[in-house]
């Protein structure tokens, strides 16, 4: 029962937002008080309305939205998810196109699992629809995992990935998007060592902490400020008795939620109260740009325990990666053994969660590589977001890693042919 009550408790208080919201806009938009109108009652209306899309989104899992897709014969096809490999903790989706010629360039979209669904990648995976055969990493929440699926450390991630690069073959270029590019980098030097013929033929890291020290943020000042057991004993907590994976140790999404809002908590506040008066005003829409933001913004997931906290002892603290220690049952994963795969790394210039220096950091362990095969993009003006969303990534970044892609399509292949020859 550890930590359960707690777990509860948020949820109970989620939940109680969510129906005094309810409460609210019903209560103030009974018709009857249509015969003495009063601004007090729309806006009533307007907090409840705003407040209870607000709390009940957060344990809504967002729906990719990707229903249909306008091809070269000028025809709307229809895009179906498929999974390719499922998981307990993690699935591998296809967004392939009934109809379309099969595109030449593969992709494997490595999301992040940091608090957010895979969906927060829904623009990237339109942009890169256009002509690649996209597939994603759609990690699982946590609280719907059943205990009886075990653990799930940076380790098992690691693992996950290299499975994921295996089933889809050589001709693949992965791209990690932020919390997962030292995994990915990680599970590619594992494949170098242990199935060299699997390698992918490019690895793309975005804003990714490869080296945290390398440029400090208050992300990681904050992995810097507490310990171990400080973490354990107010972070982590059980899952309750209403989702299947109750028992289980998680960092709750609701946790994570609440840091990500306290690091702008000045903007939020001023977004939803304008919210409120566009809402009173009758100038809303069910996607507005505010609803667009925060459907997928405030839908979080909860983490496992082991994920969350390997993940800042091993990375973040240990600098494991950084100083090229990483281990996997024991066995070191040595980056340098990477002498094939061509890499390269994105970083945004107004990053505040991966500072500059802290991806690029990857190029320098690469000691195997080839300096040819080794690239690095800064984009002056983008944030963190904007190196995979926005008019950044559209514009200049999408257009500079598809070229990459291209020019880097035919090592892996031909050293895949040599040591299958061999």
């Amino acid at each position: 029962m550890r930590y359960m009550v707690t777990y509860d408790m948020m949820e109970t208080m989620r939940n109680a937002n969510q129906w005094l919201g309810a409460t609210a806009l019903s209560m103030a938009s009974y018709p009857i008080f249509s015969m003495t109108p009063n601004p007090a009652f729309q806006w009533l209306a307007a907090w409840g309305e705003v407040t209870e899309r607000t709390f009940d989104r957060m344990v809504t899992k967002p729906d990719w939205g990707i229903r249909t897709f306008t091809c070269e014969d000028g025809k709307d096809h229809l895009v179906s998810i498929d999974t390719v490999v499922e998981k307990p903790f993690c699935n591998l989706l296809h967004f392939s196109v009934p109809g379309r010629r099969k595109m030449k360039r593969k992709i494997l979209l490595v999301a992040p699992m940091s608090g957010h669904y895979a969906t927060l990648l829904r623009s990237t995976v339109k942009s890169l629809l256009v002509d690649n055969e996209v597939y994603i990493t759609d990690w699982h929440n946590a609280r719907d995992i059943p205990v009886s699926a075990g653990k799930f450390d940076v380790e098992d991630s690691t693992l996950y990935l290299a499975e994921f690069m295996k089933a889809l073959g050589p001709d693949t270029h992965v791209v990690a998007v932020c919390q997962p590019a030292p995994l990915a980098l990680a599970a590619t030097a594992y494949l170098a060592q242990e199935d060299p013929a699997a390698q992918p033929r490019s690895l793309i890291l975005i804003g990714g902490p490869i080296d945290p020290d390398a440029a400090a943020t208050e992300v990681t000042d904050f992995g810097r400020r507490v310990t171990m057991g400080q973490l354990e004993q107010t972070m982590i907590q059980r899952v309750g008795f209403k989702y299947p994976g109750v028992g289980r140790m998680v960092y709750p999404g609701l946790l994570q939620l609440a840091s990500f809002i306290s690091m702008n908590s000045e903007t939020h506040a001023k977004a939803f109260s304008d919210q409120i008066a566009r809402v009173a005003r009758g100038e809303d829409g069910d996607h507005d740009r505010h609803n667009r933001f925060y459907d997928e913004y405030l839908a979080v997931m909860d983490m496992p325990a082991e994920f969350y906290l390997s993940t800042v002892e091993r990375i973040f603290k240990g600098l494991e990666i950084a100083n090229n220690e990483f281990t996997i049952e024991g066995k070191h994963v040595d980056i340098g053994k990477i002498d094939n795969v061509a890499v390269m790394t994105v970083e945004g210039g107004n990053d505040d969660i991966s500072a500059p220096g802290q991806c690029i950091a990857a190029l320098d362990l690469l000691t195997g590589l080839p300096d040819d095969k080794k690239k690095n993009h800064l984009e002056p003006d983008a944030g963190h977001y904007g190196i995979f969303a926005g008019s950044s990534w559209r514009n200049n970044i999408r257009p500079v890693v598809l070229k990459f892609m291209d020019e880097n399509s035919g090592a892996a292949k031909k050293v895949a042919n040599k040591n299958a020859a061999a």
